[in-house]
C-alpha cells in the first residue's frame, strides 16, 4: 500500500495516518486533544508527541476540557514533572489557559466543532497534492484561524499549527493523490 512519505518512519506513525490522520474530526473531547497535541509539537517532531499521546491523555484526564480548566497550580506543578509528557511550562499553561477559552466557545456557540469547522462551512477541503513538497505549512484559512483563536485568548495556536490541526482533524485532506487514504477520506 502507498502512503503519504510521512508515515512511514515507524509503526504509531502508520497506524495514526491510516485511522487517524485526515478523518474529520465532529467530536469536541477528541479536537480538544489533537489542539493540545498539535500546540505541544510546536519545535518537536509528531513522531515525538505520538509517541507520548498516551500519556498526555493520561496526564490531562483524558482531555476533559472542563477538568482541564479547573487544574491549579499544584497540579500544573505536577505536569511539570511527569515524563510522559513534554514539560514546557509554556505548553503545559497553554492546554489549561486553552481550556477555559474552549469551554467559553462551547458556550457561546453550543460546541466547539460547531466553531472551528465554520472556518470551512462544516465541509473538508480535498486537496490533490502529488508530492510531499507541494503542501502548505499554513494557508490564508488557517492564518484566519490562528488570528480568531488568538484574539479569543488562546496560546500555541499560530498558523502552522493550525494548519497542522486541520490536517489532523479532516478539516482538509492532504492526503498525496497517490496514498491509499486519499479516496478512503473524500
Amino acid at each position: 500500500m502507498k502512503r503519504c512519505n510521512w508515515a512511514e518512519g515507524s509503526e504509531l506513525e502508520r497506524e495514526y495516518h491510516d485511522n487517524e490522520w485526515g478523518v474529520p474530526v465532529h467530536d469536541d473531547r477528541l479536537l480538544f486533544e489533537m489542539l493540545t497535541l498539535e500546540g505541544a509539537q510546536a519545535g518537536l517532531s509528531w513522531s515525538t508527541i505520538l509517541a507520548k499521546r498516551e500519556g498526555y491523555q493520561k496526564a490531562f484526564d483524558n482531555f476533559d476540557v472542563k477538568k482541564v480548566a479547573k487544574y491549579s497550580e499544584e497540579k500544573i506543578e505536577a505536569l511539570l514533572q511527569n515524563k510522559a509528557i513534554v514539560r514546557n511550562k509554556l505548553k503545559v499553561n497553554s492546554t489549561v489557559n486553552n481550556a477555559k477559552h474552549f469551554l467559553e466557545i462551547q458556550e457561546e456557540f453550543g460546541s466547539f466543532d460547531a466553531y472551528i469547522w465554520s472556518f470551512v462551512e462544516g465541509k473538508p477541503i480535498q486537496n490533490s497534492w502529488k508530492s510531499m513538497s507541494e503542501i502548505p505549512a499554513n494557508t490564508p484559512l488557517s492564518d484566519e484561524m490562528s488570528k480568531s483563536l488568538k484574539k479569543r485568548g488562546f496560546k500555541f495556536v499560530g498558523t502552522t499549527i493550525c494548519y497542522a490541526f486541520m490536517q489532523a482533524v479532516g478539516m482538509v485532506n492532504d492526503h498525496l493523490v497517490d496514498c491509499f487514504c486519499s479516496n478512503k477520506i473524500k
